[in-house]
């Protein structure tokens, strides 16, 4: 399947229809009187999250989507029937944006949340509902409430408890392989991964989902290369994973470039709880090992795990220390929030 992270959309909702201007009109029947009914509702446009989505490939095919029109009222008081909705189906983590792309319109991260995007029309009332004892016989009605019209962005952030950060080649897809049930692409060229990908991990029976974005190379945020357009997809994470490759020519600049361009994102990603590890350690001798690892902690200030996700060596250590991450997150999280309404002052 595709990925699609991005889609703009222009939605409308239904017109209400129109009311009716109608006469009673039967045999030995006199007077009878206006009778017509009112229009029905137009249709409203609802954005829904909804299981088994991780892409928003659908509105690449379909940018337009228009509820429908409120039924007109009829004679003999019968109103129309309302128009029907329009659901936009999106996947967990999916936010709406206005036009400008900017402007936050709805943030939807749960199963089942829905949200109203464009509510339609009111349908206009009959003769009827004007009919008075000054004004036995109107003639007039009211027309249907116009639907609305908006254009928006559909924007994806994946949700995930892990991301793996890293310059191309970092070894990260070979990592969520190694750790989880996904089967990313993987090849000894950069770039490797165009698109991010998602990991079930468990370890000591704890389980977790990892992320894996393409990677960044100096200038990332100003466009350079894939640039940093996927970096929004561990926003939501509560831990990050940053891979150095051991091949590297110099692993303490590595580090930095990657730091630096996480830093210039901004949005608080480089406020996260981060982990460090040494990729690729099975291809250096012992005595090459420790001197990288000692210039990748004076670097980044933060342990070192030594990790080669061909051979599994540190794999489980890294899974450990993730899981500890983030259960300590989730406790966080779940910590009951203190009452800080105001309280007398008892006299003792």
């Amino acid at each position: 399947m595709k990925f699609l992270d991005a889609a703009r959309v222009f939605i409308r909702s239904g017109n209400g229809g129109a009311g009716c201007v109608s006469f009673h009109r039967e045999k030995y029947v006199s007077l009878g009187g206006p009778d017509g009914g009112i229009g029905g509702k137009g249709g409203s446009v609802w954005a829904e999250v909804v299981n088994g989505l991780n892409t928003l490939i659908d509105y690449r095919y379909q940018q337009h989507f228009k509820a429908k029109t409120g039924i007109h009222g009829m004679g003999r008081n019968r109103n129309g029937a309302n128009g029907d909705d329009i659901i936009l189906k999106v996947p967990e983590g999916t936010q709406i944006y206005e036009e400008d792309n900017e402007t936050l319109v709805a943030d939807l991260t749960t199963v089942g949340q829905r949200f109203l995007l464009a509510k339609g029309g009111n349908g206009g009332f009959g003769n009827a509902h004007f009919k008075s004892s000054t004004n036995q016989a109107p003639r007039h009605a009211n027309p249907g409430q116009v639907g609305i019209e908006r254009t928006l962005w559909l924007r994806l952030k994946l949700i995930a408890d892990a991301g793996l950060l890293g310059l191309p080649n970092a070894g990260k897809s070979t990592f969520l392989a190694s750790s989880s049930a996904a089967r990313p692409k993987i090849a000894d060229y950069p770039f490797t991964t165009l698109h991010p990908n998602l990991g079930v991990a468990g370890i000591d029976g704890r389980e977790f989902v990892i992320a894996d974005i393409p990677g960044l190379i100096e200038g990332a945020h100003l466009g350079v290369g894939i640039g940093d357009k996927f970096l929004g997809h561990v926003e939501r994470t509560r831990v990050l994973l940053h891979l150095v490759s051991a091949t590297e020519e110099d692993v303490a600049l590595a580090y930095r470039t990657v730091r630096n361009e996480v830093e210039a994102y901004g949005n608080d990603l480089a406020g996260k709880p981060e982990l460090v590890a040494l990729s690729k350690c099975d291809t250096l001798q012992a005595d090459a090992r420790s001197e990288l690892v000692a210039i990748l902690l004076k670097e980044s200030g933060k342990p070192v795990i030594e990790l080669s996700s061909v051979s599994r060596e540190g794999v489980d250590t890294a899974l450990r220390q993730l899981a500890d991450k983030i259960y300590e997150a989730r406790q966080a999280e779940e910590q009951p929030v203190q009452d800080q309404r105001w309280q007398p002052v008892l006299e003792q």
